[in-house]
């Protein structure tokens, strides 16, 4: 299984833009799919997007639709989550995980990384 980093959150303000990426350490993240994932504060972790080895996007998230979008670029073996009209309720560490499929629940992975916190506050 291939390791993942993510990286690039922080404190921004309602209605600004952030990109996180997923890189992997090891390995070659090619024919994986790559979901994004979040956890908020007191509440379950959910499924956000992900995209396909063939760059097919499924979104899990009502709520990000036409904010956020999900990109790949293999030759940096990383993949971006491109998050647009940041809210107060995006708040949360973002996660994201490898599988050979899009697959939103969080029953299918057994292990997480640290992930990377985003703050959504004026």
């Amino acid at each position: 299984q291939v390791q993942l980093v993510e990286s690039g959150g922080g404190l921004v303000q309602p209605g600004d833009s952030l990109r996180l990426s997923c890189a992997a350490s090891d390995g070659t993240l090619d024919y994986f799919a790559i979901g994004w994932f979040r956890q908020a504060p007191g509440k379950e972790r959910e499924g956000v997007l992900c995209i396909s080895d063939s760059g097919e996007i499924t979104y899990y998230a009502d709520s990000v639709k036409g904010r956020f979008t999900i990109s790949r670029d293999n030759a940096k073996n990383t993949v971006f989550l491109q998050m647009n009209s940041l809210k107060p309720e995006d708040t949360a560490v973002y996660y994201c995980q490898a599988h050979e499929i899009c697959l939103g629940g969080t029953q299918w992975y057994d292990s997480w990384g640290q992930g990377t916190q985003v703050t959504v506050s004026s």
